[in-house]
């Protein structure tokens, strides 16, 4: 249950944080242009209003019809939506949420009935009028019934929420919040149930008090203090005060998550604090004009209606003051906790709510996918394959082209560009999208829930694991020559230029292997972290290789391979395996920090060839 609550959590927050610049936005505007804003201006005040009741729901319905539609499943979502917003007089934020996946999920069974049907030259026509007759379709259901039945779904809630103001019940809502958050719940609950409902109260008195009930960063700030203050734990206690500037200033409320985990019956200071400020807003009538994204302190002062801001600020501060009051005779008599064992169960969690690790936790085959399954996702596979090892859980992890994963994958590790083509191949497999194959925090996640995985099965058969030795000899693959050094800094395309000339110029390719290369880079990027870059032809120039070889380009002022830097250009090209007993110790060995930094400093290319031997 909890597994099923946190994945429909993340998708709800996964629908609304793209668009949190959107609420950011219509909060300033509010702000300081409505009649009783910072510097009032009729005119301006005008936007409120349509970005509101029509930008904000359209934008989340279009996240919400692309996640499970693609493209055309946004702006399906985008148009259906309209009838939502048309046929209720309430903003419509809950029924975006419920309208974009639906219509993405409308035209996404419409294409897999239809694939491999069309006539050919008639699919622009298909794929067009399909979206246009569905989206009115559903236009049309949304404003008489979806608008309706959301509307009556809001207003119950808000009535809810009157009657818990009425009877003074409303502080303890903070008993199901601050739990909730440290189960990655919060974005969920703050944008999909308290932001809808803020509005309709803010409509009416131009403040409220839900969009204060999540975002406060008090309580988290008192936890944060009282480890810094009272912890045993040197690691602990010298991480607090980074946490909490991530927290207060920043707004990333899951800095302190791991703080909670790691002694769980501290999450009673943040829930005190939260009853105590919840009660102080209410009796002196506190609220904010919008939402509060993310919760930092600036955030939380910026959207304080005009003349309120000490009112605001002495809510955040009274609820820091009552947490670390609650939270220090904890930290006190809890020993040395260990930091890092919580900021695993953390990720572990995250990796749960994130669907990155079975239910069941039977996983036995990871597939690493690219496009061509030539060098990225051989050279990810290869280390992570090392990673897990100790771990003695008998999961195989190789690797493949993206449209050739074997249908006994459970897991499938792939750029986020090649998601689509990856669910294609495996729909049976968990897909974990990256953003490059050597250092990145879905990996982290991944390994973070087979770790503790390990961790409650005890001790597996060594002897299950297969592992590359990675050790076998160069095979005349890298030669001194295919090594260039101390490279000046060119464009991206310019360094893969002359990868593939060099691979060329030594037998390995034929020139129009070159263009393939290029055209690789554009499908998805063969960056694949720690300033390493292994550029090489896409599945359909295969033929163009001669012999299986790789080259080397050293840029010590680095090449920009969109917002990274590659000082390392690796030059692939393969014929089968032949160059993945290579490519397995180059990973090896750029996983040393001190060896990836003397690749990058190397003068010859000797130097630099006597590593991979």
């Amino acid at each position: 249950m909890k597994n099923s609550i946190q994945k429909f959590g993340k998708f709800l927050s996964a629908m609304v944080m793209p668009n949190i610049g959107a609420f950011i936005a219509w909060g300033f505007i509010t702000a300081l242009f409505i009649e009783a804003g910072w510097i009032p201006n009729e005119r301006l005040a005008t936007l409120v209003d349509p970005m509101l009741k029509y930008l904000i729901p359209t934008l989340i319905a279009f996240q919400g019809g692309r996640m499970v539609g693609g493209d055309r499943g946004g702006v399906m979502g985008a148009v259906a939506t309209l009838g939502v917003i048309a046929g209720s007089e309430q903003t419509m934020l809950i029924g975006a949420m419920a309208m974009g996946p639906f219509a993405g999920l409308i035209i996404k069974k419409f294409d897999k009935a239809v694939e491999g049907k069309i006539p050919a030259g008639f699919e622009m026509l298909v794929n067009n009028f399909s979206v246009g007759i569905f989206g009115m379709i559903l236009a049309i259901i949304g404003y008489y019934l979806i608008g309706p039945v959301m509307a009556t779904i809001l207003a119950i809630l808000t009535a809810g929420v009157e009657i818990l103001v009425t009877n003074k019940l409303l502080p303890f809502v903070a008993i199901f919040v601050e739990p909730a958050k440290v189960l990655f719940l919060n974005n969920a609950i703050n944008h999909g149930i308290f932001t809808p409902i803020g509005i309709e109260q803010a409509a009416e008195t131009g403040k409220s008090i839900m969009y204060m009930l999540e975002a406060n960063p008090g309580p988290g700030l008192g936890v944060l203090l009282a480890y810094w203050v009272f912890s045993k734990d040197k690691v602990t206690k010298s991480s607090a005060p980074g946490a909490v500037i991530i927290h207060f200033f920043g707004g990333i409320h899951e800095i302190y998550f791991p703080y909670v985990l790691m002694n769980p019956v501290i999450i009673i200071a943040p829930i005190a604090a939260s009853i105590v400020t919840i009660f102080y807003y209410s009796i002196m009538g506190a609220g904010l004009v919008g939402p509060a994204s993310p919760g930092s302190i600036i955030a939380f002062l910026a959207v304080a209606p005009k003349g309120e801001t000490l009112k605001v600020l002495i809510g955040v501060v009274l609820a820091a003051v009552v947490s670390f009051v609650v939270a220090s005779p904890i930290v006190k008599l809890s020993g040395n906790k260990n930091l890092d064992e919580a900021t695993d169960k953390m990720k572990n969690m995250k990796a749960e709510a994130k669907g990155l690790a079975k239910a069941n936790g039977e996983i036995k085959k990871i597939v690493f996918a690219c496009d061509a399954g030539m060098g990225s996702s051989a050279m990810g596979a290869t280390k992570f394959r090392n990673r897990i090892a100790p771990l003695n859980l008998g999961i195989t992890v190789i690797n493949t082209s993206v449209d050739n994963v074997p249908a006994d994958a459970d897991v499938v590790v792939c750029q986020a560009v090649l998601q689509d083509r990856a669910k294609a191949s495996a729909p049976q497999a968990e897909l974990i999208t990256i953003g490059n194959f050597l250092a990145d925090p879905n990996l982290d996640a991944l390994f973070a829930s087979l770790e503790a995985k390990a961790a409650g099965a005890g001790e597996q058969p060594a002897a299950e694991v297969k592992v590359e030795e990675a050790t076998t000899t160069n095979n005349g693959i890298m030669v001194a020559a295919g090594i260039k050094t101390g490279q000046a800094s060119v464009s991206k395309e310019e360094a893969i230029t002359a990868a593939g000339k060099l691979l060329h110029e030594l037998g390995y390719v034929n020139e129009s292997y070159i263009p393939a290369m290029l055209e690789r880079e554009k499908t998805v990027s063969t960056y694949m972290g720690l300033g390493v870059a292994i550029p090489h032809g896409t599945s359909e120039a295969k033929d163009e290789v001669k012999k299986t070889g790789i080259v080397l380009l050293q840029y010590p002022e680095g090449v920009d391979f969109g917002d990274e830097k590659a000082y390392l250009v690796f030059g692939i090209a393969g014929i089968g395996n032949e160059h993945l007993d290579l490519l397995a110790k180059i990973g090896t060995v750029i996983e040393e920090e001190e060896n990836l930094d003397k690749l990058k400093k190397a003068t010859t290319p000797e130097e630099i060839l006597k590593m991979f031997q």
